[in-house]
Order: C-alpha cells, then structure tokens, then sequence
C-alpha cells in the first residue's frame, strides 16, 4: 500500500496576509485542495494523510469534503518542525502501508504523472526525491554579503516535492536524527547512509511562499 502525506503545517509567515496559505483561495480552490485532488486522482496512491495545524483540522476536513477526497485516512496535527510534522503524518498511516509519499501543500501545481511516477521508482531504492537541474550561476556568501566562492553547478539540483520513501528506512532514518534538524526527509535518509535517487521534474513545480507565487501560480492555473 502506497500512502501520501501532504504536509500543509507551516506559519505561512513570508505571505503577510495573516491567513495560512494552505487555505488562501487559488484560482477557484484552497491551495492545499489542488495537492489533494492530484493525489485523489493518481491510481498508484491508495491512501491520504493530510498534516495541518491543529487550529485547521476542521477547516481541512471541510475542503476534503468539498472535494471529494475519498482516500483520505486522516487529518492530524504538525509539530513545531517540518520533521515533526511529518512523523505525525507516518503516524497515521495504515499498518499495511510500505511506501509513503511526503508533499508539501503549498506546491499546487504536481502533477498526477509526477506522483505515479515517484511511486513506481522507490519500490527499487530506499529514497527517491524530484528536482531540476540548476542553470543559474550559484556563489556562496558565508557572511554577509561578500561572496565566498562560485559552486559548480553541473553537480547541483533544485529539490522538490513529492519525495517517495520505503516505510521502514523512512522510519529508521527519523529516529536516527536524535536532536538534528533537516530541511526535508532524504536529507535524513542521507545522513542514515541510505540512497537517495533523483528525478527530473520538468513541469512547474514550484513553492508558494509570497503572495507573488500566489499570482504566478494563478496565471499558470487558469
């Protein structure tokens, strides 16, 4: 069985609106319903797990019903931290799941294809993530605004969501961390010793973060 997390727990502070994104209106739905009916419509996602702020349980439970979710499992509370958001959506998943698939709410635009395509290629490794290439010319700066050297970009990749996880190594990987914090799931995969594959998205796939994503991605919607 293939379960989908969708992590919608954020503080939503970089949109300035004073109401969580997960819930802001894109084009005719809540920017967490399109996430939802992507994965509603993949055959290979058996399950749903949705991971909101407890004060937004209801109002998830509403969308879901809106829309027609019919595989949601449940709805739980995040944690503080992305990670603890996340080993409470693992939480909630059927015994019987062998393959997660972690999402972040606020990427709208995934594609069904995207996702069916992610759960066919972790049943062969521990960890599969989607990315893109960077093109840009990256520098690092290590304090202020000095740049300290020019990175090869040829070795690096912008990462997204979904990311697709075997149940046990995902499990194994988080209670490893101890006290350490990751910005997502393969990074503790990583730091486990485990593989951690990487497929190109070529669709936009991008995060809302700012009400200007909320426009791009409204312009792009319609």
């Amino acid at each position: 069985m293939t379960t989908a997390i969708i992590v919608a727990a954020g503080k939503s502070e970089r949109m300035g609106t004073g109401t969580d994104k997960a819930f802001l209106s894109l084009v005719n739905k809540p920017v967490v319903a399109w996430s939802l009916l992507a994965f509603e419509r993949c055959p290979e996602v058996d399950r749903i797990v949705l991971v909101v702020r407890k004060d937004q349980q209801v109002a998830a439970k509403a969308v879901c019903q809106m829309f027609g979710i019919s595989k949601l499992q449940a709805i739980v509370a995040g944690g503080a931290k992305r990670q603890e958001s996340v080993a409470a959506g693992l939480a909630a998943c059927d015994i019987d799941t062998r393959y997660v698939i972690v999402h972040d709410g606020a990427r709208p635009m995934v594609a069904s294809e995207l996702i069916a395509e992610i759960a066919r290629a972790v049943r062969r490794s521990p960890a599969v993530t989607v990315g893109r290439r960077i093109t840009d010319t990256v520098k690092r700066v290590e304090k202020g605004i000095t740049v300290s050297a020019t990175e090869d970009r040829e070795k690096l990749w912008a990462v997204q969501t979904p990311q697709a996880f075997q149940v046990k190594a995902l499990r194994a990987a988080l209670a490893s961390l101890g006290g350490r914090e990751v910005t997502d799931e393969c990074q503790a995969l990583e730091l486990s010793g485990e593989t951690v594959k990487i497929l190109e998205s070529r669709q936009p796939n991008f995060k809302i973060t700012t009400v200007e994503d909320l426009q791009i991605a409204a312009s792009l919607l319609k």
